[in-house]
């Protein structure tokens, strides 16, 4: 459900602030960009929205302030001639859930968005390479596998963007997820909730935001107790052994020096421990028949293994914003540190069932700077330019028991290893208006990696958007992307100690992962048919150079990357949506090709047969889904009153991930599925008459309606660890109260 924004006459301040509080907009339609706005429901106030027209009346001018720098801090990151799809804070509260659904689960709505286990998302054929930004500062790479470290309530608005992106955006280039925080000034007054139901769950939170003077704040906590932290590995109702523990906490403190000058500082911590669920009924051994790898340990069976993981992540973001004239500059400094550590079944069932027991820890500390300036040089000649600059920290440790392939003693191998290095870039583009309704936008980047490997890549994009006709917009670019390997891949310096073993590699090559370097052209047409209803349509095609997969190798759900040679991906995007009154409905389709040839880098994770399969042939990538599509639509009932209805539903459509046949990895395709979610949401508004408590929130929720099993996962494929599937039936209720 998507709104495109049309302003015929420039509008006052008072309009323009108004406007930021209630409606965010995208970036790239005051730059010309095709932009969509994410509305599934239009006529019925959200909380934010009630909150921000009571703020609007009782302090215009820190609101007009606040409203300005927003958008000083919007324009210094344009996405023109990208495809950017955004979602309203109206969008969030409608999908099922609202804000208690998990953030990939809003990004699935968007179309080219194709799901996958442990939470991941693959936008446009590619793997797990979406950067999100907080306010426009980028956060470096972390160690998350399941989960999510970012809170949907904590967002008072954000868009996903594609496509050949401008120079701006740099290292993680399949997607760029920008949130805009909820802060004090349009988010006063405080929250709680209680929300929860089938398969123990229970996930309270609580919110709060305020300003007093120059300063503003807003906080948010949730907690997090279910047994769905990962997906179950089986089709039954319930997965076995699949108990989480989640809490995480964001915050946000701004201090607005002056009309030109502001403060911020964003802070989050992030801690989760997972059940790792069980494969009833299969045999984890390693030989054909299904022996286990190591005899006589007294293990239990396989499905009641008790293997365990936990993640944390904490960081912070300092940033300075300031305009001077013609200039406008955000600059800021971050630091995050993520974890991930593996416990193995207690009674060496992971040693009899898979060959090695191992304790696995990994981490990642990240430090570094960004700075981004806009100058307005002329009325047709905007010059934007920056730089990002990331120190990491990597340590991999392990504990591993294994046995001598001679079925002798156990042995007890320690390895471990810690490598310091950086990732850095900078920019310079020019978006010129050559004319009223044409703009270019142009520049150069140049990137390069310290870190497991040494390179370096001075890339050119150009985007050129035209306003051809009243109510259509064209866009076409080319996008030169180099794409740093992940930092946590593991160096092949340890196999030595494993040979021999029972835990010893499939291969032997170690060659050291590289950074990706791709050719991306995109194209396409937005188009308003009538008030309300607007069709979109974008095409692309991407030639990669050493392209970056990955894969879970190992009984830890740790993910580690390679490289293929040469690799194509291509595909194409249609999307529509109606929003008028109380109704909204929204549709979007998308078909994908993701192929590779020839693993060149940590080749010791691959069997013989399927690296020299996959060095004379083309294969699909196992996260290739051909079709993906996503739709749904909410309508308000009693809009016009105090206490609305909403009915709202969704749709996730996928035609299957890959899995291997007996002689092609990746050769075959998982069954296709279908799942619709439905909510119904209540609001009173001063339902206990009382001048502290404001607008009360019933909601039911129902994800999977029609009980659907479903497979993400098989358990096959080119880096797939064991079988997943979709969440069956599930129905939560909630209660949300406004003070």
């Amino acid at each position: 459900m998507t709104r495109l924004w049309f302003f015929p006459r420039p509008l006052s301040r008072a309009m323009l602030a108004a406007i930021t509080a209630l409606t965010p907009v995208t970036a790239a339609l005051a730059q010309g960009g095709p932009a969509t706005t994410t509305t599934p429901d239009a006529s019925q106030p959200t909380t934010g929205q009630a909150q921000a027209l009571d703020r609007a009346s009782s302090a215009p001018e820190a609101m007009t302030v606040t409203a300005r720098l927003d958008r000083a801090r919007v324009q210094l990151q344009p996405s023109t001639g990208a495809t950017v799809h955004a979602f309203s804070r109206k969008a969030i509260e409608t999908i099922p859930g609202g804000d208690n659904t998990g953030l990939n689960s809003v990004l699935l709505q968007a179309p080219g968005v194709a799901q996958d286990s442990y939470g991941q998302i693959h936008v446009r054929g590619d793997h797990n390479e979406v950067q999100f930004r907080l306010d426009g500062v980028q956060l470096p790479e972390g160690m998350n596998v399941f989960g999510q470290t970012l809170m949907t309530r904590f967002a008072d608005n954000m868009s996903l963007s594609t496509g050949a992106l401008p120079v701006q955006y740099g290292f993680l280039q399949a997607a760029v997820v920008d949130i805009t925080t909820k802060n004090g000034a349009t988010n006063k007054g405080g929250n709680v909730s209680i929300y929860g139901g089938a398969r123990d769950y229970f996930f309270p939170s609580a919110q709060y935001g305020g300003q007093h003077g120059k300063w503003d704040y807003f906080f948010t906590a949730d907690y997090v107790h279910d047994r769905v932290g990962i997906e179950n590995t089986t089709p039954s109702f319930n997965a076995p052994h699949d108990l989480s523990n989640q809490y995480h906490f964001l915050g946000h403190v701004r201090y607005t020096v002056d009309e030109n000058t502001r403060l911020s500082l964003i802070a989050g911590v992030s801690n989760a421990e997972y059940q790792l669920p069980n494969i009833g009924g299969q045999s984890f051994g390693c030989s054909d028949d299904g022996a286990p790898c190591v005899t006589g340990t007294g293990a239990p069976s396989p499905s009641n293994l008790n293997e365990r993981q936990k993640q944390i992540t904490d960081f912070g973001i300092l940033s300075l914003q300031k305009e001077i004239g013609a200039f406008s500059l955000q600059t800021s400094v971050f630091s995050r540190y993520s974890s991930l550590g593996y416990s193995p079944d207690p009674n060496l069932g992971d040693l009899a069932y898979m060959g090695i027991s191992q304790h696995a820890e990994r981490s990642v500390m990240s430090t570094g700077t960004q700075s981004d300036v806009t100058w307005r040089v002329r009325p047709d000649h905007t010059v934007r330019f920056g730089f990002q600059v990331f120190a990491e920290r990597n340590i991999t440790k392990a504990d591993s028991l294994v046995q001598n392939s001679d079925g002798g003693a156990l042995r007890s191998i320690h390895t471990g290893n810690g490598r310091t290095g950086d990732v850095y870039g900078l920019y310079v583009q020019d978006e010129w208006r050559p004319l009223r309704n044409v703009t270019v936008n142009y520049g150069l980047r140049f990137d390069g990696v310290g870190e497991y490997t040494n390179e370096h890549q001075l890339s050119p994009r150009i985007n050129v958007v035209w306003r051809a006709w009243k109510g259509a917009t064209l866009h076409a670019g080319y996008s030169r992307y180099f794409t740093p390997p992940p930092f946590e891949v593991v160096g092949g310096a340890d196999l030595q100690q494993f040979a021999g073993t029972s835990g010893a590699a499939p291969g032997t090559g170690s060659s050291t992962v590289k950074a990706e370097r791709d050719h991306y052209f995109d194209a396409g047409i937005d188009q308003v048919i009538l008030p309300g209803w607007r069709v979109s349509f974008d095409a692309y095609y991407k030639l990669a150079h050493n392209l970056i997969d990955e894969g879970q190798f190992g009984a830890p759900i740790i993910l580690s990357g390679f490289n293929y040679r040469r690799g194509q991906v291509n595909g194409y995007e249609v999307s529509t949506s109606y929003d008028r009154g109380p109704l909204s409905l929204y549709g979007n389709f998308a078909w994908s090709r993701a192929i590779g040839k020839d693993i060149t880098s940590a080749q010791f994770n691959f069997a013989s047969d399927d690296m020299n399969y996959i060095s004379q042939h083309w294969v699909h990538l196992d996260h290739d889904q051909r079709w993906t599509a996503s739709a749904g639509g909410s309508y308000t009932f009693f809009h016009r009153t105090g206490h609305p209805t909403r009915l709202s539903a969704t749709m996730v459509y996928g035609s299957g991930l890959r899995q291997d046949t007996d002689t092609v990895p990746n050769g075959g395709v998982i069954p296709q599925y279908a799942t619709f979610n439905l909510a119904l949401v209540q609001s009173f508004r001063d339902l206990f008459h009382s001048r502290f408590l404001r607008t009360t929130q019933l909601r039911l929720d129902v994800t999977n309606l029609f009980d659907h099993p479903y497979m993400l996962r098989s358990g096959t494929g080119i880096g797939v660890g064991a079988p997943q599937y979709g969440l069956r039936r599930t129905i939560l209720t909630g209660i949300s109260q406004n003070f």
